[in-house]
């Protein structure tokens, strides 16, 4: 099987009331354990690449990691482009064998946004690539994106029709409560989605595929784990996976998941070298970061986005 396009998974998503997990790859481990997780619970899987990962690993080294476990599994798999910044930028990916990318212009002036993402589609759907585009501004900190709380917005939901109608996009990302990083929310401040917004984008554009980017629940466990272990992690907070469920089971059909893998590879690194301060083979330590990886994305796709035996 070949590395497919993300319109049929999210579709039959949309129909299934479920959502597709995309996880975010930066090296062997992680992709390995992303996709043996999925592989064993017959999953769709979205593998996306941000430009810090492409950047780190190399565009060539990591598209052929992701190539060389698409050709050891039956599921479905999509490479995505996850953040966008230019057209360039969505063409290069595109070019280079990426089946779905992402155009980010929520920071953009309305129009502008419309104009590029457009720009994007056309392009994109030439190679029969598909195309997430965004509204709304969402917060925080991870990789390239850096969005202080004050420039944040939700998404208006009086605009999405005329975005979805004039962009053609294939999946919409929104801004409803979530915030990128480890670092979510203000102490004391209690976390949850404005599912009342959902539901008003749901209703505008019936049968639109809806993104939720910075969706990870900053699991505490892992979080107490790294602490545990020498590490300073304070005041980190995520969404909870009740309220991911919910909205997985309306108009979600895509939910992004980058810093519970970080904080799972980190936790268990940590605890590994804490408890064997003599080792020091990378095989060892990152064996174990791997099958960390590997029990957080069963835990995701069984429990969060319920896409569990649908491949």
């Amino acid at each position: 099987m070949s590395l497919v396009n993300t319109k049929k998974m999210l579709e039959m998503a949309y129909k299934g009331n479920y959502a597709i997990g995309a996880f975010n790859v930066n090296n062997m481990e992680i992709i390995q354990g992303v996709v043996q997780a999925a592989e064993e619970l017959s999953s769709p899987l979205i593998l996306q690449a941000s430009m810090g990962a492409r950047k780190y690993a190399g565009e060539t080294y990591l598209k052929k990691l992701v190539e060389a476990a698409e050709a050891q599994c039956s599921i479905p798999i999509a490479l995505h482009l996850d953040h966008g910044e230019s057209f360039e930028i969505c063409k290069n990916c595109i070019d280079s064998g990426f089946t779905s990318v992402m155009i980010d212009g929520s920071s953009l002036e309305y129009e502008k946004n419309i104009e590029l993402t457009a720009k994007v589609v056309s392009y994109a759907h030439k190679y029969s690539v598909t195309v997430e585009g965004e509204l709304g501004s969402l917060s925080g900190v991870e990789d390239n994106v850096k969005i202080p709380q004050e420039k944040s917005f939700y998404t208006d939901p009086n605009q999405v029709q005329k975005f979805a109608k004039q962009t053609k996009v294939d999946s919409l990302a929104v801004a409803i409560g979530t915030s990128h990083g480890a670092y979510k929310f203000k102490h004391g401040q209690n976390p949850r989605l404005r599912l009342d917004i959902l539901k008003e984008i749901q209703a505008k554009v019936p049968g639109l595929p809806i993104v939720l980017h910075g969706a990870s629940s900053v699991i505490p466990e892992l979080v107490d784990q790294i602490n545990d272990c020498g590490g300073k992690i304070e005041n980190a907070k995520g969404i909870p996976e009740e309220e991911l469920r919910k909205a997985a089971q309306m108009a979600v059909c895509k939910i992004n998941v980058d810093s519970d893998l970080r904080l799972a590879m980190t936790a268990s690194i940590r605890k590994y070298f804490k408890f064997n301060p003599e080792k020091f083979d990378p095989r060892g330590y990152l064996a174990e970061a791997r099958k960390q990886i590997k029990n957080i994305v069963k835990h995701k796709i069984q429990n969060v986005m319920g896409c569990a035996f649908k491949a």
